[in-house]
């Protein structure tokens, strides 16, 4: 394929299921597939990508605001997401010198057929969502295209020394529904 179309310049790496089980209901089979696609997906994504990728290159990785945030019932999926966030951190460190760019982005509630998933079957989307958005300091939920804004910011010569970070897309979303001043912090 290099040898065909030459190179990448950038690579968006989104791999994501989110199913609810609590600490006790939580299976190995749970863990192993929200461990494979989630993180073993995306590692394996930017690796194979990796000889395809040359000199200001960037890697952008879709984690979530989960990643940061305790939420009931997602404690797998947010731990392979705040596991996306650290090998974002080790990356850079592992391709210094290579004039790749890696950073991350953690999405708030993001109106997409895979948060309506979460509310389950035959669920009030729009009960759904309004408490969803009821949480954030905005208001509402962010739509995917105010995710791709910043995923295009940050593929661009704009954020040419944006290395190693985290953007919390997330409308301002608290650290903790109890508190909305408790904000949270990369």
């Amino acid at each position: 394929m290099k040898g065909e179309k030459g190179r990448l310049e950038i690579v968006f790496a989104n791999a994501a299921i989110a199913e609810t089980a609590g600490l006790e209901q939580a299976t190995e089979e749970h863990f192993d597939r929200h461990f494979d696609v989630n993180v073993k997906g995306t590692v394996f994504t930017v690796q194979k990508a990796l000889p395809l990728l040359g000199q200001g290159a960037s890697i952008i990785v879709n984690a979530s605001i989960s990643g940061i945030k305790g939420q009931p019932g997602l404690g797998i999926y947010s731990a392979t997401k705040a596991a996306l966030r650290n090998l974002v951190r080790t990356w850079i460190l592992d391709l210094k010198g290579r004039g790749i760019r890696l950073n991350a982005i953690s999405p708030g509630t993001t109106v997409t057929p895979g948060l309506d998933g979460l509310a389950g079957q035959g669920a009030d989307l729009n009960s759904f969502y309004d408490y969803l958005g009821g949480l954030v300091p905005l208001g509402r939920n962010a739509h995917p295209v105010e995710i791709a804004n910043v995923v295009a910011f940050l593929a661009s010569d704009q954020a040419s020394y944006v290395n190693g970070a985290d953007f919390q897309v997330d409308g301002g979303r608290p650290r903790s529904d109890d508190d909305p001043n408790q904000r949270i912090s990369g």
